[in-house]
């Protein structure tokens, strides 16, 4: 293992468990009418393509510039005020970096929400990659964690990617890397059978990526 790709919400901070009850709750009874949606749907991909996707599959009652900025209203208080790190996450990032272990950020949320996680919270890392800030299809598309890859100097065959959500498990898996399927706290409807591996908490994942050190 060269290299791990943290994913953002759910994995670093508890953010998701924010967000869904604002989109469940707030947003799907404005955005779509009579019609409903499952949360899981959406869950990992970039806010814009949120959008897109539910315009293709659903009647929406929001234009895209409303919808976009709800999402930048509640994004304030979700990152600025209510997300905490998850147990270990800060420790974790630093002991792989002192291993030598090349570590990124790969996220699908835009860099200004990014940049608040990381004004706020003690994590370094040698790359940090948001589908806003590059030119290639978010998750679960595999773009993103290719251009990760290139960005760190190594080959995607030899990272880890740490993913909470089905679209970010695909996107990782796709781009041919090792994924671990992250789940906290509640449990939840998640099919992660796409990873290679499941961790059930904060410890089993720091357990796990530390025991990888030095492998290929």
């Amino acid at each position: 293992m060269e290299a791990v790709c943290f994913d953002m919400d759910g994995v670093l901070v508890n953010s998701e468990d924010f967000w869904i009850p604002r989109e469940v709750d707030e947003l799907f009874p404005r955005l779509l009418s009579d019609e409903s949606a499952d949360v899981e749907e959406i869950t990992g991909m970039n806010y814009r393509d949120i959008y897109d996707y539910l315009a293709a599959n659903y009647e929406v009652a929001m234009e895209k510039d409303e919808f976009l900025a709800w999402y930048d209203t509640a994004a304030e208080s979700i990152y600025g005020e209510d997300v905490t790190l998850l147990p270990g996450a800060s420790d974790l990032v630093a002991d792989l970096r002192e291993r030598g272990v090349r570590v990124a950020l790969v996220s699908s949320s835009p860099p200004h929400w990014v940049d608040v996680v990381l004004e706020r919270f003690p994590l370094s890392f040698d790359a940090v990659v948001s589908a806003d800030s590059v030119d290639v299809p978010g998750k679960p598309d595999p773009d993103i964690y290719e251009y990760a890859a290139d960005q760190l100097g190594v080959a995607p065959a030899t990272t880890v990617a740490v993913e909470d959500s089905g679209h970010g498990i695909e996107a990782s898996s796709r781009a041919g890397m090792h994924v671990v399927g992250f789940k906290h706290g509640e449990p939840d409807d998640t099919d992660r059978s796409g990873a290679d591996y499941v961790a059930t908490s904060p410890a089993d994942l720091g357990e796990y990526l530390r025991s990888r050190v030095g492998e290929n």
